[in-house]
């Protein structure tokens, strides 16, 4: 009996969720990927800034002999291309290929970790790149970076079509409209399987355009009789476009601040994206010689995070730069969720100094949303035609969402699949069906070291901010057992609970340890811990991290 061909789709981020964007479609021995992105850490992950995919699963498929033919990146926001510098080293070489503010925006991020330009530019119209048995295309879509694309995969089997985040702006602000023909042509080549973003499958209507908010940033620059703060993702180049001709109209200089605005700056400048004219933009070093009110600050820092420039700012850290009660600030973006308490905290000192200060809650027309919402997403299915559909890039209360949307269109509960990362879908000419489930891990990065951090290691400091920790310093004689000396440590309880631990602990660490020459080291570190956890949890109901330390003597 011959086996039908097919091909599976494995992700291994990006459903159920919004970031850690990264797909595997398996044809064979062979491996295409989409997008490697990021996750953001949210507050309950002390000292970690990053989450990264699990490519464990990836690494398995590598070793039983398959081999990955290439990747295609859909576009340059972090949650779908900034893992490259910590994935790539852990795979062997392949060809990656992206657009070109895309791949430019991806290099940059590699040459700032030490690895060479891996990412090829591919102009839109530029026919289709052959990658082992796939044969992949880009088709431009708006979004709320330039550049952004679709992939238009082609297999043995049949086609997919991979619709990451995209919205359709018919005014975008540098006139580049989505590729509807392409589209349509790929749809008459048949198409196996869609899948789709869906942030904003319960959003009714159409999102709207970037050229709508140009008139809100007038309004406000021209009655400003300070700086003008904004603060927006840095990859989103037309809302700079946007920002600085409006400064210009208001003779204002412009100044960037904040190394990943500076970066995404000069790679949207080299490539012809961004336009400032000559002697229009000033350097921080140099705002001291110019008037508040004929200053824009673009400032990174729009999610709150704890080192951003924004945060430094607000937080009276940069010796350049002092916020007023003449200042206005405009947070031109919305929380990317689970930032939502680092930036309230955030508005609220702004708030405090005086300075005027927008965000999305309080009014509107400062920020539209890079997603399409439901007549987008049911555009895209009807224009596409595919046999069958899978949300992506949204949580399950989105996915369901646009499940809804497309039983409206007249797809059937079989043909609308809702996986879970890891969960393979295998392919065939003629069916979908749930293959094996992968089992992930979470992949967290330390925001100090840049390195991987286990879970055990996480776990810990949650315990350590909760319950506190409890260092037990033992000297011990190794002829007897016998405690020589302990010295308690207690950091982070009560002044009264830690006097009370301090003595206490020294008669609970004898009294766990027997007679006898010690045979076993390890069986007395545990034994000093044991000892010591449970009389702190019977006498202060608390369970703080213990270690103990035992010192020979």
């Amino acid at each position: 009996m011959i086996m039908e061909q097919q091909v599976s789709l494995i992700p291994l981020g990006g459903v159920t969720n919004v970031t850690k964007n990264m797909y595997l479609y398996v044809y064979g021995n062979e491996i295409l990927i989409v997008d490697c992105g990021l996750g953001f850490a949210d507050e309950t992950m002390l000292g970690v800034d990053l989450l990264l995919p699990d490519v464990t699963h990836l690494e398995e498929l590598l070793k039983q002999g398959k081999k990955i033919v290439g990747m295609a990146i859909t576009h340059g926001h972090e949650d779908h291309m900034g893992a490259l510098p910590f994935i790539l080293p852990q795979l062997p070489q392949f060809p990656i290929y992206a657009t070109p503010l895309t791949a430019g925006l991806a290099n940059e991020k590699l040459k700032e970790f030490g690895i060479g330009q891996r990412v090829k530019a591919v102009e839109f119209g530029g026919g289709e790149v052959t990658l082992g048995s796939f044969k992949i295309s880009f088709i431009r879509v708006t979004h709320s970076v330039p550049d952004t694309s679709h992939i238009f995969i082609k297999t043995p089997i049949g086609n997919f079509y991979h619709g990451s985040d995209f919205k359709f702006d018919l005014t975008p602000y540098d006139g580049k409209k989505a590729e509807f023909e392409k589209i349509v042509e790929a749809g008459k080549q048949g198409i196996i399987s869609l899948t789709s973003d869906c942030l904003g499958a319960d959003r009714q209507g159409f999102t709207a355009s970037e050229q709508t908010l140009r008139s809100g940033f007038e309004n406000e620059m021209s009655n400003c009789v300070g700086k003008f703060v904004v603060t927006t993702y840095s990859s989103n180049i037309s809302r700079l476009n946007q920002i600085i001709e409006v400064a210009r109209k208001n003779g204002r200089k412009i100044c960037f601040v904040g190394r990943s605005l500076n970066k995404a700056k000069e790679v949207a400048q080299n490539l012809g994206y961004l336009k400032i004219d000559k002697g229009m933009e000033v350097f921080v070093d140099q705002l001291k010689n110019y008037k508040d009110q004929q200053l824009v600050l673009i400032v990174a820092g729009s999610q709150g995070q704890e080192n951003s420039a924004l945060t430094r700012i607000v937080g009276g850290e940069n010796r350049d730069i002092r916020l007023t009660a003449n200042d206005t600030v405009i947070f031109s973006s919305d929380p990317i969720p689970g930032n939502e308490i680092s930036i309230n905290s955030l508005i609220d000192d702004i708030s405090a100094i005086g300075a005027r200060v927008i965000f999305s809650e309080n009014f509107q027309g400062f920020h539209v949303s890079g997603h399409g919402s439901q007549k987008e997403l049911m555009l895209l299915l009807e224009l596409a035609k595919p046999k069958r559909v899978m949300p992506i890039g949204g949580t399950y209360r989105q996915m369901v969402a646009y499940k809804g949307l497309a039983k409206e269109l007249g797809y059937q509960d079989k043909d609308i699949l809702l996986p879970e990362n890891g969960q393979e879908i295998v392919y065939t000419q003629n069916s979908a069906n749930f293959g094996k489930r992968i089992k992930l891990k979470n992949v967290y990065v330390d925001e100090v070291s840049g390195e991987e951090v286990e879970g055990f290691v996480l776990r810990d400091r949650q315990k350590i901010a909760k319950e506190g920790v409890i260092v037990i310093l033992a000297e011990i004689d190794a002829s007897n057992a016998q405690v020589a000396d302990i010295n308690v440590i207690v950091r982070g309880l009560p002044n009264q609970e830690a006097e009370e631990i301090s003595k206490n602990l020294n008669g609970q660490v004898r009294g766990a340890l027997k007679n006898g020459p010690v045979k076993n080291w390890i069986y007395v570190r545990k034994s000093i811990g044991d000892a010591a956890e449970k009389y702190l949890f019977k006498t202060l109901k608390r369970r703080p991290l213990v270690l103990p330390v035992v010192i020979e003597v």
